[in-house]
């Protein structure tokens, strides 16, 4: 332990702790910009400096460790003039347009900036030219780039990837596609977290509100929405509204009350998927001619990593489709057909937690309908936001109201999809009683949930072994997958979630600069499967009559036509 004063208060913390450690337990705040715990201490920004007594120079706090005896001023006169000097040296080169920029009143330059009373840029400003393809789903403004390399460092440390690296050098310095690729050359999974984690608003996702509205405004068109289950954990995060009080049925009337014609959960089709899904786990344990283990295939993120770093292993996917793309087959076929709406009227919009889904539903393969596409517009939460504040709807004073029928209809096992180990554990919940005829307690599988990380189970269904294995995060995914290449482990069936925590610490979420939201959401999740209905998604009556009427069975020729895809339809970069 070393003992220290900072701003006249006396403090112990742990040896190797630093400054900035010291400074938040004893209640100082230290302003901080590139800083992420655990992912990124570079001290690039230099708004986090601070004087010590017998130093000449100004430190980062972020990255100095704490010493016996160490005096510590953090808002000195030296130290706030030298900060009020870098915010200026960095807003001299990024690009102002503040109301035009997708982090307008969400940036951490600009609250700092407003904290410091920066109210002139003393210096040239500097010119940039920004090249980038504008119809990808993930656009990067180097413009507005602050050189802090959050979005490097967690594209390397937390998602082994390394997308993004250091180009230029001296004032040229910047951050950009490594080896000099396009973003389109590279293999870029999507997964939006260099989005969430950029501090300003270098990189965004792609705008499709513009395409929402039109089609809303459109007479000759019905819009329908689906709203995938994390939405309802963090909707209401941009409204001020405590998760308490964000019930499901203010999200619902929120969206309607947009002039949307219809809608649904998409956790509807999650319930779907499991029926395909766990059907397809029964029919490839211990059967010749299947890659096993069998890994989930909803997430579209990790379907990108699996196919651009371990192509070999893509047969090792489920063939059953995402949720999301599964919803747009079904509202174009078997519910238009029984409402008898002409489906070529139909657009569907996603609301999604997810960057990569805006580029699955134009992957070759992916729609089936008989329609051009099966899902036509994609927005993320954040873009759901704006919609609603775009449209002056006051959420606060929004009644509940209930997804339409016929796709509304959902169980707590399609809810907890947006959950790391929900997908396991929903499948798992169906399994069990497709084996044994009879529901197992619905908490039976417990076991598989969590939060980061990566874990592995070993179950037994009626005398039937079941290794698994769940993970989030794609550094975590590595470990499993190289597991399983080198034989180091067998398993039968593996849940992976490109986004740490799952789906509710989706690209695209509502900022947060909580450093784990997705464990506060996911615990929504778990409470509203624990007070639903039905818990098993074969109870879903609904599931049961569009098999009923339509789909005859799991897997039969209808359900893989429709419900199924060919992952090797398409490559990833390599």
């Amino acid at each position: 332990m070393v003992t220290l004063t900072i701003n006249g208060k006396k403090t112990t913390v742990e040896n190797g702790a630093t400054i900035l450690d010291a400074a938040k337990s004893v209640g100082v705040e230290i302003p901080t910009l590139c800083f992420l715990p655990d992912i990124c201490d570079v001290g690039a920004c230099r708004a986090c400096v601070v004087e010590i007594e017998g130093e000449d120079r100004l430190c980062a706090s972020c990255n100095t460790a704490a010493f016996e005896g160490m005096t510590v001023h953090t808002n000195s006169a030296r130290v706030l003039e030298a900060r009020r000097l870098n915010l200026q040296l960095m807003l001299s080169d990024h690009e102002v347009d503040c109301t035009a920029c997708a982090r307008n009143l969400t940036c951490k330059l600009q609250s700092l900036a407003q904290q410091f009373n920066v109210l002139d840029v003393p210096y040239p400003k500097k010119e940039h030219v920004n090249r980038w393809p504008l119809d990808y789903p993930l656009i990067r403004d180097n413009t507005k780039c602050v050189k802090c390399m959050r979005c490097m460092m967690y594209c390397e440390k937390v998602q082994d990837l390394g997308v993004w690296d250091i180009s230029g050098s001296a004032v040229r310095i910047t951050v950009n596609v490594a080896g000099g690729k396009k973003i389109n050359e590279s293999e870029c999974t999507l997964c939006g977290q260099c989005i969430t984690h950029c501090p300003v608003g270098a990189l965004r996702a792609r705008d499709d509100t513009d395409k929402v509205l039109s089609a809303i405004h459109d007479p000759d068109k019905v819009v329908i929405a689906q709203i995938a289950p994390a939405i309802r954990t963090a909707w209401a995060d941009e409204f001020g509204i405590e998760r308490d009080e964000a019930s499901v049925g203010m999200m619902v009337a929120a969206v309607r009350a947009l002039g949307i014609d219809y809608v649904f959960d998409t956790s509807f089709t999650a319930d779907l998927t499991i029926m395909e899904e766990a059907n397809e786990l029964l029919g490839r344990i211990g059967k010749d001619g299947y890659a096993s283990p069998m890994f989930t295939s909803c997430c579209p993120g990790w379907v990108r990593y699996l196919k651009a770093q371990y192509p070999e292993l893509t047969d090792n996917l489920s063939s059953a489709k995402s949720p999301q793309q599964m919803f747009g087959a079904v509202a174009k076929t078997w519910f238009a057909e029984r409402e008898g709406i002409d489906p070529s009227k139909i657009v569907c919009v996603s609301i999604m937690p997810c960057v990569a889904k805006k580029h699955e539903c134009d992957l070759p393969g992916i729609n089936n309908s008989g329609q051009d596409k099966d899902v036509d517009i994609v927005i993320t939460n954040r873009e759901l936001g704006k919609l609603i504040k775009s449209n002056n709807i006051n959420v606060h004073d929004l009644p509940n109201e209930q997804f339409d029928d016929i796709l509304g209809e959902s169980t707590g096992a399609g809810v907890i999809f947006g959950s790391t180990g929900g997908v396991m554990e929903a499948a798992l919940r169906s399994a069990y009683y497709f084996i044994t005829g009879k529901n197992p307690d619905p908490d039976e599988f417990s076991v598989v949930r969590g939060g980061f990380g990566w874990r592995e189970v070993s179950l037994e269904i009626n005398g039937i072994p079941l290794k698994a294995a769940v993970a989030s995060g794609l550094a975590n995914a590595k470990e499993i997958v190289e597991k399983v290449k080198s034989g180091q482990a067998h398993y039968d069936f593996v849940e992976i979630m490109a986004c740490p925590g799952g789906c509710t610490g989706g690209g695209g979420q509502p900022f947060n600069d909580s450093p784990q939201p997705s464990l506060q959401r996911n615990d929504i999740l778990r409470k509203l499967d624990r007070n639903s209905q039905f818990r098993f998604s074969h109870e879903n009556p609904v599931i049961a009559k569009a098999y009923k009427e339509f789909f005859e069975k799991p897997l039969s020729h209808k359900s893989h036509d429709l419900l199924h895809t060919d992952h090797a339809a398409w490559d990833m970069p390599r």
